[in-house]
């Protein structure tokens, strides 16, 4: 079926609020905000644990690129979603408040590494390379998910990319998946694949709708979610290379990890955590039991 402008822009409203990413920077309006979950209580004993540099303003700082729905995404001039929540209820814990700065994925774990932010929290994968230059602390587990438009009129499968025009976000795991599988056409005598690489996640999902591209290759959240919002793509297959995601921590961050990790768990087992992870859709088979510091990858 053939997307007029209207009907892209009409399906598309709330996940392309978040293109411009202005907005405060401030985390969700406080308890009587519409969609607002409970406060959950300080934990004096973690909170004792975070480094006074960290805490000598009162507020965490987070690094995100608010272009990702449902992790974190601009709604009426606010940076909202699963990321925002997360990280306004683990400052909660550690009797902080919170402060979510937009900026370029690609820049996230740079600004952290230089102290310009505290903590990235931006969907990230644990990955091996990442664990060189930083900490992260686990809080869920994606993996990624390839999207058509609706009944898939090219035919196209995670097996059938040669030739294709494909987009995701640049500096993402699904770049380099895609080079792999571009570079496994060309050893086998087929017509490379067409990477599209756009700058904000909503940019992708608007190309995909508009069938700029003919398909869109994303963390399985973000691919759900436009799904469902838009009601114009489909997803193909089932999610694959499924991975921790991980809040990210200049590296050695001895004590300030540790209070992270903790708050995470405390939420974890509080029950908090699956609070959010049910107001915002995500796959109960993605919620962890258990979070840490730098695990094995």
């Amino acid at each position: 079926m053939r997307i007029t402008k209207a009907v892209t822009v009409g399906a598309l409203a709330g996940l392309l609020a978040a293109c411009g990413a202005g907005g405060s920077g401030r985390g969700p309006a406080g308890p009587d905000a519409p969609g607002a979950l409970p406060a959950v209580a300080k934990d004096d004993a973690l909170a004792a644990v975070v480094p006074a540099n960290i805490r000598a303003d009162g507020t965490l700082v987070f690094g995100q690129d608010q272009s990702s729905p449902p992790g974190e995404f601009v709604e009426n001039g606010r940076p909202t979603g699963f990321d925002v929540d997360l990280g306004t209820a683990v400052g909660q814990v550690l009797g902080l408040g919170t402060e979510f700065r937009n900026t370029g994925f690609d820049g996230i774990i740079p600004g952290v590494a230089a102290g310009k932010y505290e903590i990235g929290m931006s969907s990230f994968n644990v990955k091996a390379e990442r664990l060189k230059a930083v900490d992260m602390v686990t809080y869920y587990r994606a993996g990624k998910a390839l999207a058509v438009p609706k009944g898939n009129p090219d035919g196209i499968t995670l097996d059938t990319l040669c030739g294709r025009n494909v987009a995701t976000q640049k500096g993402t795991a699904e770049v380099e998946d895609l080079e792999r599988r571009s570079d496994a056409c060309v050893a086998g005598g087929r017509p490379a694949v067409t990477i599209t690489q756009l700058q904000a996640q909503t940019d992708v999902n608007l190309a995909l709708a508009s069938k700029r591209v003919q398909a869109e290759l994303a963390d399985s959240p973000t691919i759900d979610y436009v799904v469902k919002q838009t009601g114009q793509l489909e997803r193909v297959g089932e999610p694959y290379d499924t991975a921790p995601y991980g809040m990210v921590l200049a590296k050695n961050s001895g004590d300030f990890g540790r209070a992270i990790q903790g708050a995470v768990q405390k939420l974890i087992d509080s029950g908090a955590y699956r609070r959010i992870i049910d107001k915002w859709g995500l796959a109960a088979s993605g919620a962890l039991t258990r979070s840490e510091i730098n695990p094995p990858v």
